[in-house]
């Protein structure tokens, strides 16, 4: 006993929380707010997101006129960026840019939208209805196995170098990648939830629009973004071979007139041309599917 009352005398008392005034016992006040340095790491954090995807572009673009100004890409090779601006702004000025950019963006609109429309109602009855896979599908697999483009000649001789051959070769190059994405995504639909949708009473007009719709959405729009870029690519033969405008019709006559930077032009507006697909497609996905963990804003997961 003394010995345990010696140690309690000699141990120090236990400081309770320093309260406003420095009183042991009071309440700590935490501090307010995120640190500075949070904050300056997500300023960071957002603007290399946004940087980012254009270093690559950027570092291209540099090594290219660097390449230009000190000779090693003579101009009939490759001329610099500027020459490609200035036949740009040449061909601007006298409206035949505008033309030829509005030709080339009407028929792709026309072309993705028949294909599109066509694929996804295929591939919506391929994929819910068993008895039209039957009918349906093993004759599109083997048309799929026809490259479209190889159908160039038989267009112009069926329908001459007018319009329809070429919406047309848009339609068939979009077609099946939406078509069997839209198949692909059905059927990747769990079984149970469609089962779930029917004992609540759905018919089967809901159940598609509220479960099948919403479940294949990634993949279709998965399919949507390749399919423009086989638009674009298809374009590209189609106002090559057969055409009397069209940025693909610039490119050949250009190639005639031994013009490379009218070349090199048409090949950047063929980059910008999907470059601004891929954006819209990707902002389509971010609306349509907030839903989707994989989907949502950085900020938000």
């Amino acid at each position: 006993m003394p010995e345990q009352t010696l140690l309690a005398k000699a141990r120090p008392p236990h400081p309770g929380p320093a309260g406003p005034a420095g009183r042991p016992g009071a309440p700590r006040k935490e501090a307010a707010g995120p640190s500075s340095d949070g904050r300056n790491r997500r300023v960071l954090l957002r603007t290399a997101r946004a940087a980012g995807p254009w270093a690559v572009p950027l570092l291209v673009l540099v090594v290219w006129q660097w390449t230009a100004a000190v000779g090693i890409l003579p101009p009939s090779v490759l001329p610099a960026p500027g020459a490609v601006l200035r036949a740009g702004s040449d061909l601007a000025a006298t409206g035949e840019l505008q033309f030829h950019i509005l030709t080339s963006l009407r028929r792709i609109l026309q072309g993705f939208a028949l294909g599109a429309g066509t694929g996804l109602i295929l591939g919506f009855l391929v994929g819910m209805s068993k008895v039209t896979e039957i009918l349906l599908d093993r004759s599109l697999q083997m048309v799929r196995t026809i490259p479209h483009l190889a159908l160039v000649p038989l267009m112009i001789a069926w329908f001459g170098i007018g319009e329809e051959p070429k919406i047309l070769l848009v339609a068939l190059g979009t077609f099946f990648p939406i078509y069997l994405n839209t198949v692909t995504g059905i059927r990747g639909v769990d079984p149970k939830l469609l089962q779930l949708g029917r004992s609540y009473g759905l018919g089967r007009w809901r159940l598609v629009r509220d479960i099948a719709v919403p479940g294949a959405m990634p993949t279709i729009l998965s399919g949507i973004r390749y399919s423009l870029g086989v638009a674009w690519m298809t374009l590209v033969v189609a106002e090559t071979i057969s055409a009397s405008d069209g940025i693909g019709y610039l490119a050949q006559n250009a190639r005639e007139l031994l013009r490379t930077d009218q070349i090199v032009l048409a090949i950047v507006l063929y980059a910008l041309a999907g470059l601004f697909a891929d954006l819209l497609t990707r902002l389509i996905e971010r609306r349509v599917l907030r839903w989707h963990p994989n989907y949502r804003p950085q900020a938000n997961r």
